[in-house]
């Protein structure tokens, strides 16, 4: 017999025995203990199997054996409550038809017993903490504020405030003024979120924690910088802890830099995606770079009939193809080691495996290593880019979606230009193919990335600062990985041919805002405990990112986070030849190769920022 079934049957056999003892209990304070009616005795002696089957059979239909009692609450105890009336009413007539003669008294007296004794076992382990509660507060040296005083703050004060523990939910705060000057859980409400300061001070708080897995992450990050002026440690319980449960102590986590960006989560029609993908061969270049693996990740999750990663770095696209095998060991991935440069390797893949879908990010991204090598940004970006494009093309490739950036509008930089003529090439083959639906998908900085400025800053604020900013205004769109990722695959799905889809990254973020709010989140104060220093724009780098050419236009798609700009005319067969000329340079190694990428790339400026 298992633990739990060991606890049911030893409840069952404790109920038999308090309705039994309530019995004669009942009697006994009814009469005179010496002078005990014998016919009543007899009577309760013998109706004893059907007061314990009603019992048991009571207790059953209430669920009162599939409780939690170390996390009973007033709901329990009401059930006791009805249970209890529910026995005595089948006992009584249980007596009329037995014509059992019992003294009127007897009842009510016998269910004020039973309700207490059922309860007592039920609610003992409570009562312990109670009572013990005082004896414990030397140890405590954790006193918590929660902000939030719903059914997940009580979750976690149950939990927090039990009996050994070292921590002690002290006070909460909630924006429901209805709420102010009342108990949660023995916890006092002291207040709304502008009252996080003072209840720090009065209740000696020295750890905050954030309970409001269902608030707008607006208010979140608005809670967070509250709670970041008191210099205390502050914990969240992320939005994902929703189905609330005994165990949610363990969801907390540290405030990270997503918090900080005040995103609400985005939605996908994830049965169209996977409609889309189930069953299909997915081609992925560059699947081991930051947005090249989530897109693995994601992807697989659709159940393809064949995930090919294809990455120059091994080291890359080993780690996410042993990351896939461990949590998809069924699933039939094919990882390959090349360069998209390499058009004969490239068309033996195609060849071997005819992708139907594929999702090319494989690119050189970095904007200053970008500006010292430009003769790499094209041979990468541009021509490799050319040879998916032509090989999609070629091997009836069903959609093929390149992966741009917000750095293509107006580039100042030789990796933002070559990303806007890799956009071009997927427009003029748009048109020119009969079978492929080739897009574009735009969108700015993404959390986390590799060589991306938060990893940066954090590395910095580690070794003790300065943290570095190029500019005091300089601003930037931001998004996490997994969001930008389950867009595109939106965006794939709603590609007719040729568009340049443009995600919605919220309001940009002032990168020097960032960093301080990065110095707080990591416990220390900006500019006196870890400085800030600017250090003037890099090469090619803007003070504002677009994400979109005003000739572009816009148009809604069905899902609003996702945007479409109309592709603008230009002649495809001048393009191409330019093209081939700027690639034929590029593998030269030649000297003039900006001057010859602005012929191509008409929106191209080149600059020559200089530091301070």
């Amino acid at each position: 017999m298992n633990s739990k079934n060991l606890r049911i049957a030893a409840l069952m056999l404790l109920d038999a025995v308090i309705v039994e003892l309530g019995a004669l209990f009942a009697v006994a304070l009814r009469f005179d203990i010496s002078e005990l009616p014998a016919e009543y005795i007899n009577n309760v002696i013998r109706s004893a199997p059907i007061y314990i089957a009603i019992t048991i059979a009571v207790m059953f239909l209430f669920r009162l054996y599939n409780r939690v009692w170390s996390y009973a609450s007033v709901k329990e105890l009401l059930d006791i409550f009805k249970a209890s009336l529910a026995i005595e009413a089948l006992i009584i007539s249980y007596h009329v038809l037995m014509q059992y003669d019992m003294p009127r008294s007897y009842y009510p007296m016998h269910f004020i017993a039973i309700i207490i004794m059922f309860s007592a076992p039920r609610f003992s382990k409570q009562l312990y903490r109670s009572l013990r509660g005082s004896y414990d507060n030397d140890k405590i040296n954790k006193f918590i504020l929660v902000i939030g005083a719903g059914s997940a703050a009580s979750i976690l004060i149950k939990d927090i405030n039990k009996v050994g523990s070292h921590s002690k939910i002290v006070c909460a705060v909630d924006d429901n003024v209805n709420k102010r000057g009342k108990m949660l859980m023995g916890v006092p409400i002291v207040g709304t979120r502008d009252d996080v300061k003072r209840a720090v001070k009065k209740y000696n708080v020295n750890e905050i924690i954030i309970a409001m897995p269902s608030a707008a992450s607006e208010d979140i990050k608005s809670i967070i910088a509250i709670c970041q002026e008191t210099k205390l440690p502050v914990k969240i319980l992320p939005s994902v802890a929703k189905s609330l449960s005994s165990s949610i102590v363990r969801e907390l986590r540290a405030i990270s830099y997503e918090d900080l960006l005040g995103r609400d989560a985005i939605n996908v029609d994830s049965s169209g995606i996977n409609n889309f993908i189930k069953d299909k061969t997915v081609l992925i270049t560059g699947g081991g770079g930051s947005i090249g693996s989530e897109l693995c990740r994601q992807v697989i999750r659709y159940e393809p009939k064949c995930l090919v990663i294809f990455d120059i770095y091994e080291n890359n696209a080993y780690e996410i193809q042993m990351e896939l095998e461990r949590h998809f060991p069924n699933a039939q991935i094919i990882t390959l080691i090349g360069s998209i440069r390499d058009y004969d390797r490239l068309e033996a893949m195609f060849a071997e495996y005819r992708p139907q879908i594929v999702y090319h990010a494989a690119a050189h991204k970095h904007v200053p290593l970008m500006e010292d090598s430009p003769n790499e940004a094209i041979k990468n970006n541009c021509l490799g880019t050319l040879n998916v494009v032509k090989l999609a093309d070629k091997y009836l490739v069903d959609n093929f979606t390149l992966i741009s950036t917000d750095k293509a509008v107006r580039p100042t930089n030789i990796m933002g230009a070559s990303k806007r003529i890799c956009e071009m090439i997927v427009q003029v083959y748009a048109r020119k193919s009969e079978h492929t639906r080739y897009s574009a998908v735009r969108f700015g900085n993404v959390l986390g990335s590799n060589g991306s400025v938060i990893p940066l800053f954090l590395k910095q604020i580690e070794e003790g600062g300065p943290v570095t900013v190029t500019h005091k205004e300089i601003r930037r769109f931001f998004m996490t990985i997994p969001e930008a990722v389950s867009l595109v695959l939106q965006a794939s799905l709603f590609a007719k041919g040729g568009e340049i889809f443009v995600l919605d990254m919220g309001e940009p973020v002032k990168i020097y805002e960032l960093a301080e709010n990065l110095i707080r989140m990591k416990g220390f104060r900006p500019h006196q405990d870890i400085e800030i220093e600017v250090i003037g724009l890099r090469p090619g780098e803007k003070l504002y990112e677009e994400v979109l050419m005003d000739e572009e236009g816009l148009n809604k798609t069905e899902n609003n986070m996702i945007f479409v700009g109309q592709p603008i005319k230009m002649n495809d067969e001048e393009f191409l030849s330019n093209l081939d000329m700027l690639i034929s340079e590029a593998e030269k190694n030649g000297g003039n190769i900006k001057g010859i990428v602005e012929g191509v790339c008409k929106t191209y400026r080149i600059t020559d920022n200089k530091k301070d």
